[in-house]
């Protein structure tokens, strides 16, 4: 099974641009199964009822969130009409929406997509490994569920790696989410898991993270707040990453980096 994961999808540039490029991506690559970070589609803020039906209708089977899951505050209710959309899973349980799903890829298998956010440097939410060993608990790869595909949104790249060998042998694909750079450690770890630090974002990369650079300058040289962040409005760089799976196993057999268009060098599969 074929798998691809596309990193947080920042204002109108991330949104167009992967909109625009999802559907002759899935034919491409012939993926059975996409899942799209959207935590900062709306505005760079959250995600509205229809910017998420857009992806969903434009191919993606899932999407996942973070922090900003909830910034969008008049479309809060979609996290409970629509089970395709995540939020993460260390949440309070009264948090509208859940925070993993099992869905159906392309080709029938199973995929379990489950989404957690780090502590470190993040707002107060409840022990990410423990919720994310919870939520596997039940679930044995290979046996009772095609592939698991987890969406780690955190700020620190150890706790980010630390998740990814906590879950080595137990999910297909680790991929690190919410600092908008894509890393260069996509790699098999020693017990099949495919892992990378962080996807990068889907957005403009003349910016800072995602953002129109005056404010974050003024900031950091200033340290006083001008304005609110504005998204960037150039073209964007779509970023992520695409895994096949042992079909007996559910282990990653191969992991590929993906950037296209934009201002980053190109990484493209060839299959």
């Amino acid at each position: 099974m074929r798998i691809a994961v596309f990193g947080d999808v920042v204002g109108r540039s991330g949104r167009i641009g992967l909109l625009d490029r999802l559907p002759g991506l899935r034919k491409k690559l012939a993926l059975d199964f996409i899942i799209v970070n959207v935590e900062n589609a709306a505005g760079g803020f959250g995600v509205t009822r229809d910017i998420a039906e857009a992806f969903l209708d434009a191919g993606a089977d899932a999407l996942t969130t973070g922090n900003h899951a909830y910034d969008q505050r008049d479309d809060i209710d979609i996290y409970d009409r629509e089970d395709r959309l995540l939020r993460p899973l260390n949440f309070a349980p009264s948090n509208p929406g859940r925070g993993s799903g099992m869905f159906e890829a392309k080709n029938g298998a199973s995929v379990l997509v489950v989404h957690a956010q780090g502590q470190i440097g993040m707002h107060p939410c409840d022990d990410p490994f423990a919720a994310v060993d919870r939520e596997l608990a039940g679930a044995v790869l290979g046996k009772d569920i095609d592939a698991v595909v987890v969406d780690f949104h955190a700020e620190a790249t150890s706790e980010k790696m630390a998740m990814g060998h906590f879950l080595d042998g137990r999910a297909s694909l680790v991929v690190g989410t919410h600092t908008h750079v894509p890393t260069a450690d996509d790699q098999i770890l020693p017990r099949g898991t495919g892992y990378i630090t962080d996807l990068g974002m889907c957005g403009d990369y003349d910016s800072v993270i995602g953002m129109e650079k005056s404010e974050p300058l003024r900031r950091f040289t200033t340290k006083m707040n001008g304005g609110r962040f504005s998204p960037a409005n150039g073209e964007a760089t779509l970023c992520g990453v695409v895994i096949d799976t042992d079909p007996k196993t559910g282990l990653a057999s191969s992991i590929h980096p993906v950037r296209v268009d934009g201002r980053l060098r190109r990484a493209m599969p060839e299959f």
